[in-house]
């Protein structure tokens, strides 16, 4: 499962790779065709600025129906000629919002123009822009690279989206032949508590048992609701907290402690219970686990602010690198020896899917802990 995140995310560097390349080649293409074009455009306008000056020399004998077909021919290259002074002589193919003096200025301050000496120190200059289709082509990598880049984004988008869902479909399909499956054992087992109360009704160790196939049952529970929408009702999260502390001080090591830190008053939040001690117990597991067999604590705290109620899990375990922050809650993901990868997957589903609250990682560092938190909205204190 971890290769697979690994695979995924090269294949996304190499998607966004392989659009760059494309925008790369696109862009150097597209900026040789514009040199030539704009060189091509240039050879255009000296011999324009040839024929006007052959016109302005001509006497009355010349004949100047080729110099004019071809000073008339241009329909695509806005140019305006100007005297010395600069006083605007005559335009043509000129559909910008400036006006022409202005639209000449800027001409001239791009350096596009090309002069007529008509002797004698007096001269026209002859001023050009670029045409609508060097413009155009200009633009064109632009766009381009935007589209191949939101075709990146939808790719990557539908990649994972494909996915995710089905890895849904596994999930609840996994999640509910699980509980089919424990049914049985799960009331074999309660029935045999049972016999084993009425033959042994002093034995300290049945009520334990007892719990356990309690605790059993509810894990079928659990796993029976993944991939349905659970009924939230109104809890009081301190008691949550307090048996997933008690559940999990029994089940650890002396070696950690387990404390949790509530309002005086009851925090009430629409949840539905069974789920979210599921979540907690998680992340106190994992807690424990960070720990590696050595002392340690594992704070719960509950805290009301504004309109959301927080619970941080705070541990003095070894911590996670940075580069797996943004890993934790993915299918599949784990840094241990054995495990699947999904308990931290299954929180977020269970906080953000069914709770519509947040689960992310506050902080951590390594080799002094991790906090976790997470926020439901609603609260109303009883």
């Amino acid at each position: 499962m971890v290769q697979w995140t690994d695979r995924m995310r090269q294949v996304k560097i190499w998607l966004v790779v392989a659009a760059i390349a494309i925008a790369a080649a696109s862009l150097s293409v597209s900026h040789r065709l514009v040199v030539d074009l704009k060189a091509e455009e240039r050879t255009k306008m000296d011999l324009w600025a040839r024929a006007m000056n052959f016109v302005q020399e001509a006497d009355s004998d010349t004949d100047l129906s080729l110099a004019l077909a071809f000073i008339k021919g241009n329909t695509t290259i806005p140019v305006i000629v100007t005297d010395a002074s600069g006083v605007v002589m005559e335009y043509r193919n000129i559909s910008d919002s400036l006006t022409v003096d202005d639209y000449a200025r800027r001409m001239r301050l791009a350096g596009d123009t090309i002069p007529i000496d008509l002797g004698e120190g007096d001269y026209l200059l002859v001023c050009y822009d670029e045409s609508t289709l060097l413009k155009r082509l200009t633009q064109y990598p632009y766009w381009q690279l935007g589209i191949v880049m939101i075709f990146v984004v939808v790719a990557i988008f539908a990649l994972l989206s494909s996915k995710r869902a089905e890895q849904n479909k596994v999930w609840v399909g996994l999640s509910k032949e699980t509980a089919h499956q424990l049914g049985t054992p799960i009331s074999s087992l309660m029935a045999w508590t049972e016999m084993l109360k009425e033959t042994y009704p002093d034995d300290e160790l049945i009520p334990e048992m007892e719990q356990d196939v309690k605790r059993l049952e509810r894990i079928a529970e659990r796993f029976s609701k993944i991939g349905s929408l659970p009924e939230p009702v109104p809890t009081p999260l301190n008691e949550v907290l307090d048996r997933v502390i008690a559940y999990m001080d029994k089940r650890t090591s002396r070696k950690v402690d387990i404390k949790g830190h509530y309002p005086s008053y009851d925090v009430e939040v629409k949840v539905n219970a069974s789920l979210l001690e599921w979540v907690f117990e998680n992340l106190c597991k994992n807690a424990v686990d960070a720990m590696e067999g050595q002392p340690g604590k594992i704070d719960l705290w509950l805290l009301e602010e504004d309109d959301i109620v927080a619970v941080e899990v705070v541990d003095t375990g070894k911590g996670i690198r940075k580069k797996n922050m943004n890993n934790v809650f993915r299918p599949g993901f784990t840094t241990k020896k054995r495990g699947w990868g999904l308990g931290l997957s299954l929180a977020k589903r269970i906080v953000e899917e069914y709770h519509h609250g947040h689960i992310f990682v506050k902080q951590s560092e390594i080799g002094k802990g991790t906090t976790f938190r997470i926020e439901l909205k609603g609260s109303q204190k009883a």
